[in-house]
């Protein structure tokens, strides 16, 4: 294959996003054990933790009780995802002055296609990484290879071979043809989509590197795995041939609370309902979305998880239609004498802001020039500066 057709692909990870965040907050975190999200005394979930704090075992998603055992001094931050939305806004600008093809995959993450540059990909990546720095404050990691596949491996392989309480900043770079020698070596679990289960599946069969999928016979993997066996053998050979998108659309907007303790006060979930759908609401008009779709989750005491979702006949981002809507899911779904552990509100199907009023929608009007002042004041003063009177809620009856 002649070098000159080989893609130059960049993957860029923001090293521990939110918490990097808060350090440009405030610096005095800097080197300290601390994790966003999560209070204690409460059932909450880690949702970033600084790298002093991963070295203590601490990792994202785990419970907020459990990392508090592990490391007493941790200190913990409420989320300020107003920050970080515009911290991200700010990347991904400085991402879009080197490529015409960015392709965003989260808040903190993106894929850039950088073919058309001059100049050698490690260089490209060292200078994004330091203008990323420069500009932003922000440290990252960027995976560079001829595909999006090796690339994203290639970054979580750098970051995973950096050690100490500092981030990572790695640069990893796969030269184009050496994609299958770099892949061999690593564990399965290490390959883009493979989870626990599949990494259990594929040591049933003796396959427990990314090496003893390429070597296995194709016809073995189409068997036991079906057409994501005929993938998973391919991507296993360092191929994938997708192409960078430039349009990046969050598939929901969701926010969720775990109690202090299981309730089955209807009152009061209703209003947790109510802040979380005002949550979700607010979060939409911020991106610009408006949903088609609303869900709720609800987790029972025993950890049994129950989603109920319902289309809309008109895409919203208004905090009442939300709440209406939820509470509506969550009456066919109430069990008096079951408790609740967790419940969450979410909107999916999102699509640009669509509003369609009549001349007489006057009410629909208004409500929305509410919604925005509130906006205004909120981010301006924070989140739970200003709340509307039918938002005040009741006290958890357990508190």
């Amino acid at each position: 294959m002649d070098k000159k057709s080989y893609r130059k692909i960049l993957h860029l990870d923001l090293d521990a996003f939110f918490c990097a965040v808060e350090e440009l907050r405030d610096p005095s975190l800097a080197g300290k054990p601390f994790a966003v999200g999560g209070k204690a005394g409460q059932r909450g979930v880690i949702s970033s933790c600084s790298y002093p704090a991963r070295r203590k075992g601490v990792h994202s998603a785990m419970p907020t009780g459990h990392a508090l055992r592990l490391c007493p001094e941790l200190i913990l931050i409420s989320s300020n995802f107003g920050d970080y939305h515009t911290k991200s806004q700010e990347v991904m600008a400085i991402l879009h002055q080197w490529s015409g093809l960015v392709e965003q995959i989260s808040v903190d993450e993106a894929f850039l296609d950088v073919s058309d540059l001059p100049q050698p990909v490690e260089e490209i990546a060292r200078k994004l990484q330091q203008q990323v720095l420069e500009r932003t404050g922000l440290p990252c990691s960027i995976g560079a290879a001829c595909n999006k596949l090796v690339a994203k491996i290639a970054t979580n392989t750098g970051k995973s071979s950096s050690r100490g309480n500092n981030y990572p900043r790695s640069i990893l770079c796969v030269p184009a043809g050496k994609e299958r020698e770099f892949l061999a070596p690593l564990p399965a679990k290490a390959m883009w989509g493979v989870g626990p289960k599949m990494e259990a599946s594929l040591a049933e069969i003796g396959l427990r590197t990314i090496g003893d999928i390429a070597d296995s016979p194709l016809e073995l993997m189409e068997r036991r795995f079906g057409k994501y066996g005929t993938e998973l053998h391919q991507h296993a050979q360092g191929i994938d041939d997708r192409p960078v998108t430039v349009e990046y659309e969050a598939k929901s907007i969701s926010q969720e609370v775990t109690f202090a303790s299981d309730t089955t006060d209807l009152t009061y979930l209703r209003s947790m309902l109510r802040d979380l759908s005002a949550k979700v609401g607010y979060r939409m008009r911020r991106d610009g979305v408006c949903a088609r779709v609303i869900r709720i989750k609800l987790r029972w005491s025993d950890f049994t998880t129950l989603t109920r979702q319902v289309a809309l006949s008109a895409p919203t981002d208004q905090d009442g239609v939300i709440y209406a809507t939820a509470e509506t899911l969550l009456k066919k779904v109430w069990q008096p004498a079951r408790p609740v552990r967790r419940i969450g509100v979410g909107g999916a199907n999102l699509i640009g802001q669509v509003h369609q009023l009549s001349l007489f929608d006057t009410q629909t009007e208004k409500e929305r020039r509410l919604l925005g002042a509130l906006d205004e004041l909120r981010e301006k003063f924070g989140k739970g500066a200003v709340q509307r009177a039918n938002h005040l809620r009741r006290k958890d009856p357990k508190e």
